[in-house]
């Protein structure tokens, strides 16, 4: 199969979205809208770095990468509405593989109504998978790490540390009655736009995706932002099979681990049971964290209370470039 004819087979046959005038077939796509702020991103996946196709499957590595782009919506507040593609493709990658990341990639596109409206596709070395995600959000409505404010609450969605707990088992052949929760929660994450867009109605919200680890993803809120945040470390919502693991592994994972795709943020108190009340609603479990506090010598980091104790937490995420 040549380029073209590949092409052609991920091609829609029919597209979801009105705003979309031109999709697969020119030298570019079309679309128009004029009452929405239009929001953009984009995430690259290399092999043996963002993947293994060791331990993940074709269908996964192409669905793990659209959802990390859709995560990226859910935290902007954005609805995610079209992607672009652009694979390099290695000979060890047969047609049947290409096939199953494009598969995997519709089948959560196909979630939330996405349209495929363009790419590219190349020869290479290394396995290499680009993504461009177009979105939209109401005018004024998009939401930003740097609108934390002294005294918010700080929340979180779902539970952290289950994707790297799902990439251990993968990684050692562990089989045990509980691992298959932490597998599909590493292979097929599920991105909170649902929740995000719940929040509209509120004036002032900051949020994040927990994509790098919890730690690092407060750590740009408090940047940008310019404040302090505080957590304690017994609120960090861990789920029902966590403890299985050693204490050092759930230290590390619930912060570091990343990639649950889960959302943090901050709201001003008097909008927390509000937000509770749209998370109970969707069936999402949320938890208080911590809170927001103004000290212009510890503005921009994060501290964490363990034992009647407030450390400096870390950033040991995944920081590329560093």
């Amino acid at each position: 199969m040549d380029e073209f004819q590949f092409i052609k087979s991920i091609k829609q046959k029919t597209y979801h979205q009105h705003s979309l005038i031109k999709g697969i077939g020119d030298d570019a796509a079309v679309f128009r809208d004029t009452t929405h702020d239009i929001v953009t991103a984009v995430d690259t996946f290399v092999d043996k770095i963002h993947f293994s196709k060791q331990t993940t499957q074709p269908f996964h590595i192409g669905y793990r990468a659209l959802a990390a782009n859709i995560s990226d919506m859910a935290a902007m507040g954005a609805i995610p509405k079209f992607y672009l593609v652009s694979i390099v493709i290695p000979k060890n990658v047969g047609e049947k593989s290409l096939q199953s990341i494009f598969t995997g990639m519709r089948k959560i596109a196909s979630l939330y109504k996405m349209d495929l409206i363009g790419g590219d596709t190349v020869s290479g070395s290394v396995l290499t998978i680009s993504i461009t995600i177009i979105g939209y959000v109401p005018k004024g409505k998009a939401r930003y790490r740097s609108d934390a404010k002294d005294k918010d609450v700080v929340f979180v969605t779902g539970t952290l540390g289950d994707s790297r707990a799902g990439l251990h088992i993968l990684m050692n052949n562990i089989d045990a009655s509980f691992t298959h929760y932490f597998i599909k929660k590493h292979q097929m994450p599920t991105p909170r736009v649902t929740f995000a867009e719940s929040l509209r109605p509120l004036k002032r919200v900051s949020l994040n995706d927990v994509s790098d680890g919890i730690a690092n993803e407060l750590k740009e809120i408090a940047e940008a932002s310019k404040v302090t945040i505080m957590i304690k470390d017994q609120e960090i919502p861990v789920s029902e099979h966590f403890s299985q693991f050693s204490r050092t592994q759930q230290n590390e994972w619930k912060y570091f681990g990343g990639e649950d795709f889960e959302l943090v943020g901050t709201v001003p108190k008097q909008d927390w049971p509000i937000v509770k009340e749209n998370a109970k609603k969707l069936m999402l479990r949320i938890s208080k964290i911590g809170y927001v506090t103004y000290n212009e010598q510890l503005n921009g980091q994060v501290y964490v209370k363990k034992n009647n104790k407030i450390k400096l937490l870390n950033t040991f995420g995944y920081i590329h470039l560093k």
